[in-house]
């Protein structure tokens, strides 16, 4: 008998610890869905924004001149002469077409294909930084409004505080000093929760104009779109990142245009034949023509081409050498900031938390005086203050360090959904 009670417990412990895993796992099932759901969301307000719409404009610009970069050079050219002698008509016609000799459009193709990959790149890096000052302006406006609430729970203590003080004061319990500190005290948190309520509004103004759909209900960001460790990226990893692509391609661009100055010194030949009548008697007639580079060689223009080319790859090397530091600086900020935060929540958070009753309850009783519980009820409001603060600085922290890594659009799956067409 008691070993089937002890089995029935057993087996009852079991359904409920199952029940509790599956409950788990429906609810992170749940938020990651809402997470992909806001996501979604969040990048058809970023495609909606007018910068993004000019953006495409511009890389639908960037293409069509890549397009007519490696269309042929000479289009064939069309004459016609008509004169009357006596009672001759005499007329000729005749087509021309000069030759890419030294197969200049190969070149102009190769740069098309360069030109194609620097709007694309430039397209990434602004689809990037438009993506983290929204994300950031969320951050902002969702930490500005917790700061607003503590103010505002802060300024409602001070009143109960007020109200009580005036009552023990009147039984005899406390001197006129301690309402009159209570009274101060209420003034100055009227006047930081006026500060933090203006910043909350700018706050809210910044994020509505970035997205132009969001409301204060829709919220701020979900917890389940924070990576709890981002992909850490080599310098090599860094060379695909947009910015530093943009730059490259760049040179290679002017690479390209430098080549195309050298061939622009070579002459193209040009061939043509005529046909007609004249004087009666049908006329038909071969034309070549070549330029003669005698008066000016072009070469001011190689030099020019040349230097462009040089300067081009001193920028993709300084650009480079730019992001492999901002990489570096954002990582170790991110860092800082994350293991301040980490230790504030062990330490500080949980105490806050439960300290607000607890210091009432003393001050109630008579064990604390009320200046010590106006400074300890100050106290307590900047390290909640701090703690927002901190969390702030480490999710701002961690969208730069998305941002300077290039991880961002593989984070939001922005490529794939925001890839502009031509």
């Amino acid at each position: 008998m008691k070993k089937q009670s002890l089995s029935l417990i057993l087996y009852f412990m079991s359904f409920i610890l199952i029940s509790s895993l599956v409950r788990a796992e429906i609810s992170v099932r749940a938020e990651n869905e809402g997470a992909a759901e806001w996501e979604q969301w969040f990048l058809s307000q970023v495609e909606r924004h007018p910068s993004m719409s000019a953006i495409r404009a511009q890389f639908s610009n960037s293409s069509a001149n890549a397009d007519a970069a490696e269309q042929p050079l000479y289009n064939p050219e069309l004459s016609s002469e008509y004169e009357r002698n006596g009672d001759e008509n005499n007329f000729t016609l005749g087509i021309q077409q000069t030759v890419d000799w030294w197969d200049q459009r190969s070149v102009g193709q190769d740069k098309a294909v360069f030109m194609r990959l620097a709007a694309d790149a430039y397209y990434r890096q602004q689809l990037l930084e438009k993506s983290a000052g929204a994300l950031s302006a969320l951050v902002e406006w969702q930490t500005t409004e917790r700061a607003a609430s503590i103010a505002e729970d802060q300024k409602k203590q001070l009143n109960t505080l007020l109200d009580l003080a005036v009552k023990r004061q009147k039984a005899g319990d406390i001197g006129s000093i301690d309402a009159e500190l209570a009274f101060l005290s209420l003034s100055q948190q009227l006047a930081q929760a006026a500060e933090i309520e203006v910043a909350l509004q700018k706050a809210e103004n910044s994020v509505r104009e970035l997205l132009p759909q969001w409301t204060a209900n829709k919220g701020g960001i979900p917890e389940a779109f924070w990576p709890t460790e981002p992909a850490d990226v080599s310098d090599n990893d860094l060379l695909s990142h947009p910015l530093v692509q943009n730059a490259h391609a760049q040179w290679q661009v002017s690479n390209e245009e430098a080549v195309a100055a050298r061939l622009a010194v070579k002459a193209d030949p040009t061939f043509g034949v005529n046909a007609g009548r004249d004087g009666g008697d049908n006329l038909i007639g071969l034309t070549f023509s070549i330029p003669l580079n005698v008066r000016n060689n072009f070469s001011a223009e190689k030099r020019a081409a040349n230097s462009a080319a040089l300067e081009q790859e001193a920028r993709f090397q300084a650009v480079y050498r730019k992001q492999r530091f901002n990489w570096q600086a954002a990582k170790t900020a991110w860092r800082r900031y994350q293991e301040q935060y980490l230790l504030w929540q062990t330490t500080v958070q949980g105490r806050v938390n439960n300290s607000a009753e607890l210091l009432e309850r003393q001050w109630q009783s008579g064990d604390l005086s009320t200046t010590d519980y106006l400074q300890a009820l100050s106290q307590r409001t900047d390290s909640l203050q701090a703690g927002i603060h901190l969390e702030k600085q480490a999710r701002l922290a961690l969208i730069d360090m998305l941002l300077q890594s290039g991880n961002l659009i593989t984070h939001l799956n922005l490529l794939a959904k925001l890839k502009p067409t031509n």
